[in-house]
């Protein structure tokens, strides 16, 4: 017997375990289910790098999963929850992982996506399915599950917790002086091309310390790979231009340092995700992504937004040809960024000097494709009636 929708419920699950920047995106989801139900008991089963981004957000119990435990680590929060019913599972990630994790939970309703974006069979697993939208954000996917409960009030809120020994740990690496956070690398994954060029990041470092007197501060985890990258930039780079702090700082200590910032630049990544839910200004790097579907949400008009060209170029087909979640698989495509268009995109944000772009209220902002003969911005944020 299929269960109706519960109208109060009383303890809700949310089920996503990964990655760091979708877990920001679905915070406000999280928040709007707590203005509509403030009494209601949120679970929330996340991943373990997740959990240590995310710890200290207020209103939500965390069951913590580590995927490296496999299914000993299912089985054991199977044991942990054995006598816990919710009143509805929130199915938010597309992995067969999550589904199979979700076999063990007990709940009366258990919705997720439509056929049209679940991954992986996700809809076998669930039975309640989204209605179906096109051209969704990854945000606004997140919110249609608060949407199909009935929750109406849909602002955007976040209030992640930053505490201060990770703002201490943040001003030991940063000093006093205002900065840049630069991100250079995107998890890797397979054929999943999203970082840019070190000539390219040492050109907008050099230009901003140069031209603005203002530091950048690298970040990263601790892989060789960004290691390398991280020392590539730096040996390009004019003496005190760039503090490297790749693999220095906790998940905190980042947020910390994020929320200090200036602005960030990074490829479609985590960091971008963590600017956006702090408000701090995030100039995103995108070509082999859709933008308009993985962008900092808040800061779309500050995109580099190549995708179109890379579309273009290497997959041969225009953007009404493609799906609305199409990857260019080819690792020239973030080539197509060039360092004109990323300086350009700071002088714009450099130039708010009444402080409009980071006071903005968070809406939706269209993503505007970079020209490629043209790499300034036509207009400003408040003329184009962004801000």
């Amino acid at each position: 017997m299929k269960h109706p929708l519960p109208a109060q419920p009383a303890h809700i699950c949310v089920l996503r375990l990964s990655a760091l920047g979708d877990v920001c995106n679905l915070v406000p989801t999280v928040r709007a289910l707590q203005r509509q139900w403030p009494e209601a008991r949120i679970t929330w089963i996340v991943g373990k790098g997740e959990h240590s981004l995310l710890s200290g957000l207020t209103g939500v119990e965390f069951v913590v999963y580590d995927k490296s435990t496999g299914l000993a680590g299912m089985r054991a929060i199977w044991r942990q929850l054995k006598d816990t019913h919710f009143d509805v599972l929130l199915h938010m990630q597309q992995a067969l992982r999550a589904s199979a994790l979700s076999l063990g939970l007990k709940a009366k309703v258990r919705i997720g996506y439509d056929r049209a974006r679940a991954k992986d069979w996700q809809y076998l697993f669930t039975s309640h399915q989204l209605a179906p939208r096109e051209r969704a954000h990854v945000l606004e996917s997140f919110m249609d599950f608060a949407r199909t409960l009935g929750v109406e009030d849909c602002r955007l809120d976040w209030r992640l917790d930053v505490p201060s020994e990770a703002y201490t740990e943040a001003a030991r690496v940063t000093g006093e002086a205002p900065y840049l956070i630069i991100s250079p690398c995107a998890n890797p994954r397979l054929r999943n091309f999203r970082n840019w060029s070190p000539e390219g990041y040492a050109a907008v470092v050099d230009h901003a310390w140069q031209q603005y007197g203002i530091r950048s501060v690298m970040t990263g985890g601790g892989s060789p790979q960004e290691r390398e990258m991280g020392a590539r930039i730096k040996a390009l780079v004019s003496e005190g231009a760039v503090i490297d702090a790749i693999g220095g700082t906790s998940l905190k200590g980042l947020l910390a340092m994020i929320d200090r910032a200036v602005a960030v630049i990074a490829p479609d990544s985590g960091p971008v995700h963590m600017g956006n839910a702090l408000n701090t200004p995030v100039i995103g790097l995108y070509a082999t992504t859709n933008p308009e579907r993985a962008a900092p949400y808040c800061w779309q008009h500050l995109v580099v937004n190549r995708y179109p060209d890379a579309v273009k170029t290497y997959l041969h087909k225009q953007m009404d040809e493609i799906n609305w979640g199409q990857r260019v698989r080819h690792q020239d495509a973030m080539s197509l960024i060039r360092a004109e268009d990323v300086i350009a995109r700071l002088a714009e944000l450099l130039a708010d000097t009444d402080g409009v772009i980071r006071g903005q209220s968070c809406e939706r902002l269209p993503v505007a494709a970079v020209s490629s003969t043209d790499t300034t911005s036509s207009q400003s944020p408040s003329a184009r009636g962004d801000a």
